[in-house]
């Protein structure tokens, strides 16, 4: 039994060495694998390793309201190279040919430099090597699509990824096709961040992204591979509102004007008033370098003092409440209000005048005093009126960054005080963004309907629509009808009778109200010298019979002396909505005025900038296509004259039939032709077709006649103005020497009464 026992104790013994002799075999393997060999198969296995990379899709597209391309993506390139795809025989053959077309192509390094980095990249196996890599920041390193076809080219890189190593990595570069062309609007990103249109809508323009297999080489780089497992699907295309031309007439109105008047910055918004659609909006600001750019969207995002173009919500409210007539007396000049006394810097007098008249010529005094009589005793019925408006609410822009408004509440006593009534009501103490305020002078232009301003009117999937904008309306009313016509009445008023008549004009009627506020730079308020700026604007609509069109522009501190709505702000008004009316026939209206009978000179081709100074001067109201256009022609008829582009293409023979001598002359030697001339007068024939390619050198033979100044069956002046070449106005010429003592007035006259059978002259015109 004790044998027995001991046998099996001894294998029991036997098995327990083995298994523990087994255990320190596997231990010690295991401590070799890791602190011996670790490295080894560490570098096997990453070498090995697959993964998955993303793959971005195309960025839909933002176009203008015609189709026309604001912003797009377009591709740049990354250049890799796998040393050990071409054979060494290929690559000791060619890599001097290589070093020096990258060299000579990329310009950053020497010829020895790029053939010292292939050798060694060669020599270390490197199966990635970085060429050149596009930075999205610097335009200067992007590599285009025709960089990289050239690159393509070159020795080694011609034959391909497979038999010469070439990797080419593509991604997408945001372009903004007009620049900075309504550049805060359009949006663009910012170190990961979207903003204007482009953040508004990231989640429709970015697509769906896809999925591409990549493989980790040697020195933990992960290299991409050409199979993708799942395709991106590309974004959709955002088709705003905005019409390119008219953005930028905005854009280089405002431009103007801000460079003349010294201004710190300004912003200029055009919108459609029956939907809403903004048709164009411009903000420009002058940054350190002392130019303009588009650095911030004042127009949604700055809520500040908007002084005289607040006074219409109050009449509005006023008048609404039976509280306000505009008949009513009050006096102008100066008042005083408890402890504070308010002026009218700009009126001299003490009245009494009729409230419609006090809105007119922009009396604080006369439109405080009106608001205060009438809610004195109850201010907090003035701002819940106003409340009802829907003005103390953001709009609820797609665009982010609006501002909230400030319309201040006696609730609140912190904020309100005994003088806030009279103050608030020529808009001190309250505060809108410029588009907030252009929001309820629309309304009053549609018939008291609050729209919501819309940016884009449709999205497209490969040019299908797949979602369409219809306008919103934020209020169905904001007043009454009898209010909205007195309203409308008041603001033709301010054209027509106050300080908007620098607007008044034959062609169509313009309503609207100047604004001019005090903004105070610090804290210290408006008491100090020296701190205070100005802020001038203009708001209203057109036509004002049937508006079609309303429009805002505010400049913010005009250091020129200048600083009145009527005077600052209301030129780029003009300039923009006489583009609108000069390029959109279905705003044109009747018009009544008596010298819509006089026929109108014209000419058939002249330089515009002369052309358009004449007319002024003959009081006639001329409106350019194109006001960029250098040549232009006068199409008139008894009501109009509209400066259409006469296009010249350099290298063709320019066609100035019709055209006075000098203007004909310089034309033609600025495209290198010499010139011969017969006779006196226009130019009636040239001896080279128009649009023929130019031969410098070639003579061109022009025959010249005098005009028939009047032709009876087209009853029309053709032309009686001479030669704009011969009228050089300038500070020092007088009106009487500018068309060497032709009297044109008298021409017209002359032509009138031919035209009416007071003469049966058919002599021409003198």
């Amino acid at each position: 039994m004790k044998e027995v026992k001991k046998d099996i104790l001894w294998r029991v013994y036997l098995v327990y060495v083995a298994v523990l002799l087994f255990s320190f075999f596997i231990i010690g393997q295991v401590i070799h694998i890791q602190f011996v060999e670790g490295d080894k198969w560490k570098k096997i296995s990453d070498d090995q390793t697959l993964d998955k990379m993303k793959v971005e899709a195309i960025r839909g597209n933002i176009c203008a309201d015609n189709g026309s391309l604001l912003a797009t993506s377009v591709p740049i390139f990354d250049i890799y190279w796998d040393s050990q795809v071409p054979s060494d025989d290929l690559f000791n053959d060619k890599v001097d040919s290589l070093a020096y077309c990258l060299s000579n192509f990329f310009k950053d390094k020497s010829m020895h430099e790029y053939k010292k980095i292939l050798l060694k990249a060669k020599t270390d196996s490197i199966r990635y090597l970085l060429i050149k890599k596009s930075s999205l920041s610097d335009e200067n390193t992007q590599i285009s699509f025709e960089q990289l076809k050239k690159i393509k080219t070159f020795p080694i890189f011609k034959l391909g990824q497979n038999n010469g190593g070439l990797i080419v990595e593509q991604k997408e570069k945001r372009v903004l096709f007009y620049q900075k062309l309504a550049s805060r609007t359009i949006g663009f990103e910012r170190e990961g961040i979207y903003v204007g249109l482009e953040g508004a809508y990231t989640k429709r323009l970015e697509g769906v992204s896809g999925i591409r297999l990549r493989k980790k080489i040697a020195g933990g780089v992960w290299m991409p591979m050409n199979e993708n497992e799942i395709e991106p699907q590309n974004g959709n295309d955002i088709i705003t509102s905005i019409d390119i031309d008219l953005q930028d007439v905005a854009e280089n109105s405002l431009m103007k004007n801000l460079i003349a008047n010294d201004a710190d910055h300004g912003c200029a918004i055009l919108m459609e008033v029956s939907t809403g659609y903004i048709k164009a909006i411009a903000n420009l600001t002058r940054t350190s370098e002392g130019v303009y750019d588009e650095k911030y969207n004042y127009a949604i995002g700055e809520s500040t003092e908007p002084g005289s173009t607040f006074k219409l919500f109050s009449l509005v409210a006023g008048m609404d409440d039976g509280m306000v007539d505009l008949d009513g007396q009050v006096s102008i000049g100066k008042i005083k209000y408890f402890d504070r006394e308010m002026k009218d810097s700009h009126i001299n007098g003490y009245g009494p005048i009729t409230i419609r008249k006090a809105f007119e010529i922009s009396s604080n005094v006369g439109i405080s005093q009106a608001i205060f009589k009438a809610y004195g005793n109850n201010p907090q019925r003035f701002t819940d009126k106003l409340y009802s408006m829907g003005i103390n609410q953001p709009l609820g822009l797609d665009i982010g960054g609006e501002a909230n408004p400030v319309i201040k509440n006696p609730k609140d006593s912190k904020s309100w005080s005994r003088v806030t009534l009279p103050w608030m009501s020529v808009g001190y103490e309250v505060a809108l963004t410029p588009l907030q305020i252009l929001t309820f002078y629309n309304a009053i232009a549609n018939n008291g309907k609050m729209i919501k301003p819309l940016f884009v009117k449709e999205i497209q999937k490969m040019g299908k629509a797949v979602e369409s904008f219809n306008p919103i309306v934020l209020k169905d009313s904001i007043c009454s009808k009898a209010t909205e016509l007195k309203a409308r009445s008041l603001l033709e008023g301010v054209v027509e009778n106050g300080t908007g008549m620098s607007l008044k004009n034959s062609m169509y009627k313009i309503a609207g109200k100047t604004g001019t506020a005090q903004v105070a730079i610090n804290s210290k308020g408006y008491s100090e010298k020296g701190n205070v700026s100005y802020k001038a604007s203009f708001v209203g609509y057109f036509p004002a019979d049937n508006p079609k069109y309303s429009c805002i522009v505010v400049i913010n501190n005009p250091s020129k002396g200048a600083y009145y709505g009527g005077a600052v702000a209301a030129p780029v008004f003009k300039e923009i909505a006489d583009r609108v009316f000069a390029t959109h026939l279905d705003i044109k209206q009747e018009n009544n005025d008596e010298s819509a009978n006089i026929s109108i000179p014209f000419v058939r081709a002249a330089n515009q900038e002369d052309l358009y100074k004449i007319y002024q001067k003959l009081d006639f109201s001329a409106l350019s296509q194109n006001p960029s256009a250098e040549w232009v022609f006068a199409s008139a008829d008894s009501k109009n004259v509209l400066l259409k582009e006469k296009p010249f293409k350099y290298g063709y023979v320019p066609d100035v039939i019709g055209m006075g001598l000098k203007d004909a002359t310089y034309l033609l030697e600025s495209v290198g032709l010499k010139v011969n001339i017969s006779g006196k007068g226009k130019v009636v024939k040239q001896s080279l077709v128009a649009g023929a390619t130019v031969k410098k050198g070639s003579i061109i033979y022009l025959d010249l006649a005098k005009p028939a100044y009047y032709n009876e069956s087209a009853m029309e002046i053709i032309p009686v103005i001479k030669d704009s070449s011969d009228v050089i106005i300038n500070k020092d010429t007088s009106v009487k020497n500018i068309f060497k003592k032709q009297t044109i007035k008298a021409k017209i006259i002359k032509k009138k009464k031919i035209l009416s059978g007071k003469t049966k002259s058919k002599e021409p015109v003198k």
